[in-house]
Formats: C-alpha cells, sequence, structure tokens
C-alpha cells in the first residue's frame, strides 16, 4: 500500500464548467481490489461471530417482533439526532402515549415509517433505486426537507460543509447530478451482483458508494444507514432486522466522516472496512446483551407477579408500549378503574412501574427498568 499511490483508485474530483470540482466515483467494487492483512481477515470474522450471535438471539426472545419495534424506535432516534434533531426516546414514548408532536418527533415518526415500510416492501421487491425512492419519500413526508423533491433523485448540484459553506469551499462535493443514474445504475447492479467477497464487506462498499453518490438534496445519510439493515436482511444475513449502526456512528461521528473522506481522497478502503466491521461487532455485541437484559427482565418481572394474572398481562403490553395511563390500564386488562388503580399501586411498590407526571391527575407510569435499559446512548448529543 505505501509503495503505490491509491488517490484516484475510489474516484477523482473533476472540475466542472462552474469552476468547482465534484468527486465522481468508480464504480465497485473497489480496482486495485482489497487489501485483506491479519487484521481485516480478524475484524471480519469477530463481525460474523458477533451478527451470527444476535441472529441466534432473536429466536430465543418470547418475541423478537417487539423487540425489532422498540429497537427500530431507538435507530430513528440516534440517525436523527446524526442530523440535528434534538428528540430524545421518551419524547417518541410520549408521543405514542398522547398523540403530542414536540420538539423534532415528526422527523421521528417519519424514519419509523420509512424503516417499517422498507421492510415490508423487502418482502415483495428487490432492493432497488425504486425501493430507495419509495422510502424517502416516506423520509420527508411533511417535514423538514419536504420541499427539497421527497422521493426524487436531485436535479441540482448539492455539497457537504459548514453552515454557509458554498460550492466553492465546501468539504466535500458530490457528483454533478448529469451522472447520477449512471453511477446510480451501477450501484444497483453491484447490489444484485454475485461476487466472492463476503456479505458485510460489500455492505460497507454498498453504504459508503451511497454517501458518496449523495444522490438525494436532503436526507442522505438517513437512507445510507437504512440501507445497511435493508442489505443485511436483503442477503439474509439476519432473520430479523436488529442491527443498527447509527449508534456507532454517532458515538465515533468524526472518525466516521473522516474515514469516508479518506476513501475519496487516498483511496483508503481498508481503514474504513476496518472502522466499519468494528461497529458491526460492537454494536452486535451491545444488541445481544441488551436483548438478554431484556429477557432476565421480564422472568425477574413476570415471577414478582406470579400470582397475579391481570398485571402479568400488563407486564406483556408494557414491552410495546413502556408508557401506560389508568385507562390504558382498564383497557388492556379488562377491569375497572378503581381495579386498575390498586394494580398500579402494587406495581409501583413492586418498582416496576413509576409514575413520571407529578400530577395528581391525568397520570402517567412508565415502565422504568424497560425503558433504562433501552435508551443507551439516545441522551445527549
Amino acid at each position: 500500500m505505501k509503495t503505490k499511490d491509491f488517490s484516484s483508485r475510489a474516484g477523482t474530483y473533476i472540475k466542472q464548467a462552474e469552476g468547482f470540482k465534484a468527486f465522481v466515483p468508480k464504480p465497485l467494487p473497489p480496482e486495485p481490489s482489497i487489501v485483506w492483512d491479519n487484521e481485516l481477515h480478524d475484524l471480519l470474522s469477530q463481525a460474523d461471530r458477533a451478527l451470527g450471535r444476535l441472529d441466534g438471539t432473536a429466536f430465543i426472545l418470547p418475541d423478537p417482533d417487539i423487540f425489532v419495534a422498540m429497537y427500530v424506535k431507538k435507530e430513528a432516534v440516534l440517525s436523527s439526532q446524526i442530523e440535528g434533531t434534538q428528540a430524545s426516546l421518551m419524547d417518541i414514548l410520549d408521543y405514542e402515549s398522547t398523540g403530542e408532536i414536540i420538539k423534532d418527533v415528526d422527523e421521528i415518526v417519519n424514519y419509523i415509517k420509512a424503516m417499517n415500510r422498507g421492510l415490508e416492501r423487502l418482502k415483495e421487491l428487490p432492493l432497488s433505486l425504486r425501493l430507495i425512492k419509495e422510502i424517502h419519500e416516506e423520509l420527508l413526508k411533511g417535514v423538514r426537507g419536504m420541499h427539497r423533491s421527497p422521493g426524487e433523485f436531485r436535479r441540482t448540484q448539492n455539497w457537504i460543509g459548514s453552515p454557509g459553506a458554498t460550492v466553492n469551499n465546501a468539504a466535500f462535493v458530490p457528483p454533478p447530478p448529469h451522472l447520477l443514474l449512471d453511477l446510480l445504475g451501477d450501484l444497483e447492479t453491484y447490489i444484485h451482483e454475485k461476487n466472492n467477497l463476503p456479505a458485510l464487506i460489500k455492505n460497507a462498499l454498498v453504504h459508503a458508494q451511497f454517501e458518496t453518490i449523495h444522490p438525494f438534496l436532503d436526507g442522505n445519510g438517513r437512507i445510507g444507514r437504512l440501507l445497511i439493515t435493508f442489505l443485511l436482511v436483503h442477503e439474509d444475513i439476519l432473520q430479523k432486522p436488529l442491527l443498527y449502526l447509527s449508534y456507532y456512528f454517532k458515538r465515533n461521528r468524526d472518525e466516521y466522516y473522516d474515514r469516508l473522506n479518506g476513501i475519496r481522497v487516498k483511496g483508503d478502503w481498508e481503514g474504513w472496512l476496518k472502522f466499519f466491521l468494528k461497529g458491526i461487532y460492537e454494536v452486535s455485541k451491545e444488541a445481544t446483551d441488551t436483548a438478554k437484559s431484556i429477557i432476565g427482565l421480564q422472568e425477574l418481572h413476570r415471577a414478582n407477579l406470579e400470582n397475579n394474572p391481570r398485571g402479568i398481562k400488563l407486564l406483556e403490553h408494557l414491552f410495546t408500549t413502556p408508557i401506560v395511563t389508568i385507562n390504558d390500564i382498564c383497557r388492556i386488562a379488562g377491569i375497572s378503574n378503581a381495579t386498575a388503580g390498586r394494580l398500579v399501586k402494587h406495581m409501583t411498590d413492586k418498582g416496576i412501574l413509576k409514575e413520571i407526571t407529578g400530577y395528581a391527575r391525568n397520570r402517567r407510569f412508565l415502565y422504568k427498568d424497560y425503558f433504562d435499559i433501552l435508551k443507551k446512548g439516545t441522551e445527549g448529543r
């Protein structure tokens, strides 16, 4: 690697008629091909094993779909926070409990809808440009960015830089719009191409290439992160969509951007791949540990409520919706208001529920231990 010039390996900056230079990526896979050293082999092996353990965890969860639904909410919060939203996981749960939109919750709700729509459509459509455009339209519907061509690839030049930056002093200028369809067509072909590269390596290449092409006027980061999970499902690597890298990218934001830039400037695909595989390993392990913690919590609290069938019924509901009101409990358990009040007191005394409003009326109760497991990484910027 040190004896060769790899600066144009991933593509080249080409001067445009307007005077600025835009980066035009070469089609995948990289040429010269990936250099496999011991570190890259080891990281791939670790990531594969960790991802396999996570996939296996889905089969020991009492209801993996509930776990997936809550994890999608967490991912939506993290991925949206990277783009500057201020809303938290608690804000999303508050919205689901009250229906009241606060802060940037509408953007996170859209992300959840986009994720779920993509996962459903993958059951009937291949992973394609058409599907990507559908997801993008869902992502920007009625929120910030709604006037920036939702569901359509850009027809004008965009760029990435600090606030106030222009195309002439931007940190990165993606390819000009007249090249987009060819570049995206090559990417779609590569996604479906059968080759000898491991699936996780291919996934890393596709994510980086998508972010480099930057085909939309807004929402590229969120769509690119969604693609990681969609590819894992598309390739049958995961039976349930349990892996999301936004937490890792958020935690290592500067290195994430540096590694992508290293591809474009130095042709350093290997550095990016190692960073990506470390993320797969770390996030897979964290997700597996989270699932095991939730299973342990469920067993503990079911034991605490062993002689209370109504309490157990409510407990199962709390794993889907961790915030409830007295009226919710009446409906869930099929009991009167007075009986619901006694049940809440019992579960509060057991430390399962916690009142979170401080009000005497219209009180809401949180399954706090469960929430605390899920919220890791979503608090603060």
